[in-house]
């Protein structure tokens, strides 16, 4: 592992595109919640949850899952001491958020009134709203499955490679920090990313498809973020 050292992989070079209108085929749905607690390794519990009230998200290509964060993981670089005990303390402010075919909305936005178990924490979902994917260049991804031996190069090597699989060659990308979820098959290990100088059709096409496996469990979901010069920007010389 490479510690607290970012690697990054940058390539300037990128052809212009003409204009890009945003597809609305899949969406994102934001939930008011009512629950002041739930485990901070909740994806396992959140997911069987959500799964058991929309049992068709497993048979959706482009549906998943984002897990819950509180405002001290808000940007996706906090990583608390006792993963396995300790509690997100959530606001009025904290949303549930859904990717769903808009096909699939009006199915999706019945899950208001419903209270999910969480672990033994009950999570009240309450009114909705519906955002459309983001065209920006810069998209953030805070778990996206990989494998624990391979060091922060590797890991985007290996990014790099399955966004050619769905024709997005890779300019720009930071790895973050890592992540271990527990599930009752075993531990899950996870690298946050994120990826830059994506065109708009490129972006959309990244939040659709996501990052490898895991879309159910909150993994390889990208969210736009303010930027990568803003993390790291190369010393000119």
């Amino acid at each position: 592992m490479n510690g607290d050292r970012n690697v990054m992989f940058w390539n300037e070079d990128k052809d212009k595109q003409p204009g890009f209108v945003i597809p609305d085929d899949v969406v994102d749905i934001a939930y008011r919640i009512g629950c002041p607690t739930i485990p901070l390794d909740h994806a396992h519990t959140l997911s069987t949850a959500i799964r058991a009230a929309l049992p068709w998200l497993d048979d959706e290509e482009f549906s998943g899952i984002h897990l819950i964060h509180g405002a001290a993981s808000g940007n996706g670089w906090f990583r608390p001491e006792d993963v396995e005990n300790e509690l997100l303390h959530l606001s009025k402010r904290t949303r549930m958020r859904l990717r769903v075919p808009k096909r699939r909305l009006e199915e999706a936005q019945a899950l208001s009134g419903q209270t999910l178990d969480v672990d033994g924490h009950p999570l009240e979902v309450g009114r909705s709203e519906t955002y459309m994917l983001s065209s920006l260049p810069t998209l953030f991804s805070r778990y996206v499955i990989t494998r624990e031996d391979l060091d922060e190069a590797e890991f985007l090597q290996q990014a790099a490679e399955q966004m050619l699989e769905i024709d997005i060659p890779c300019r720009k990308m930071l790895g973050g920090i890592t992540h271990t979820m527990s599930f009752p098959e075993g531990p899950v290990f996870t690298r946050s990313l994120m990826v830059a100088d994506l065109e708009p059709e490129q972006s959309v096409r990244l939040q659709q498809h996501g990052l490898g496996e895991g879309r159910m469990i909150g993994c390889g979901l990208f969210m736009p973020h303010k930027g990568i010069d803003a993390v790291k920007k190369p010393q000119s010389k």
